[in-house]
């Protein structure tokens, strides 16, 4: 690290002890963002650890709609975002006034949302899921037809291990969606022992081509394994550098360099350390939508 960064690393850390708070970081962000992390991990994951320390603070590195799920499992926590203009562009697909009007389409069906949306979309569903319990949580609804927000790839794969009736909403990944069954094919050419995993947030004819789909967890989990030597990473760069921390003695190959999120790449230590000087930008929640939101996210973690 140079000099510069370890001096603003010095800062955040005294900084951190002083507002008694916790960094979390997604497995997508810069790396030396996930090296100044509490916690590591997922988006969910992430704010259930945050939810059982004694943090007053916590600094949130990822994008905005998993800092309100943070301040709606923490509601007596300062939920800190250091850039406010870091979103998701599937999470903006779809609007609470649109997931209403879907649901006065299909009165019957049950709403299923993934975690990846904003408070306002998960105070209107009947249930959250995550990549990893999408399958569980549709099976366990008495409802047969199911409306599935916001991402529709993830969706289509729920739906190849469900008899359920399922209607997507148009969403999706941006940077998932720019992994193609072509890349997959020509990264095969290239390196032919390499496992290859995707994340399921990628098109179904992706998934049909990889080794297997897996949450960002359970891609870790996956290169854990004593065969995975090699292995051909199929979701956004940033896992890679926890993968190959993890596990120096393996081999881990991004399936595109295209395969960027913009908006993970918002977060800087200059800017970490200014929201913790700042205190801001801060994340709320109203209190009736997180009502709601809560009843959706702890009806899926019921589950487990």
């Amino acid at each position: 690290m140079e000099t510069g960064q370890t001096k603003i690393v010095e800062k955040i850390l005294a900084l951190k002890r002083a507002r008694n708070a916790v960094i979390l970081a997604h497995n997508y962000q810069l790396g030396e963002i996930q090296d100044i992390g509490d916690f590591v991990g997922d988006s969910l994951e992430l704010s259930q650890q945050a939810a059982k320390t004694d943090a007053d603070v916590i600094v949130f590195c990822g994008v905005h709609f998993m800092a309100e799920t943070a301040a709606i499992l923490s509601p007596q926590k300062t939920v800190l975002l250091p850039d406010a203009h870091a979103g998701c562009p599937m999470a903006d697909m779809i609007t609470a006034d649109q997931l209403r009007a879907m649901k006065r389409e299909h009165p019957g069906a049950a709403v299923v949302c993934y975690v990846n949306s904003s408070a306002e979309v998960k105070a209107e569903s009947d249930i959250c899921c995550t990549s990893a319990n999408s399958v569980n949580v549709v099976e366990s609804l008495k409802e047969e037809e199911v409306l599935f927000v916001p991402d529709q790839y993830l969706g289509m794969n729920t739906a190849r291990q469900t008899a359920k009736k399922m209607i997507f909403w148009p969403g999706y990944c941006p940077t998932h969606a720019r992994i193609t069954p072509a890349t997959i094919e020509r990264m095969r050419g290239e390196f032919p022992s390499a496992k290859v995993v995707v994340h399921p947030e990628c098109r179904p004819d992706v998934v049909a081509l990889a080794d297997g789909a897996f949450s960002t967890s359970g891609i870790l989990r996956y290169a854990s394994r004593e065969d995975t030597r090699q292995m051909i990473v199929g979701t956004e760069l940033g896992i890679i550098h926890r993968l190959r921390k993890e596990h120096p003695d393996k081999q881990f190959i991004p399936i595109s360099e295209q395969a960027v999120c913009p908006h993970m790449k918002m977060i800087t230590l200059e800017k970490v350390l200014w929201t913790l000087e700042e205190m801001s930008p801060q994340i709320t929640v109203s209190e009736p939508i997180r009502e709601q939101a809560i009843s959706a996210i702890e009806r899926m973690l019921a589950l487990s």
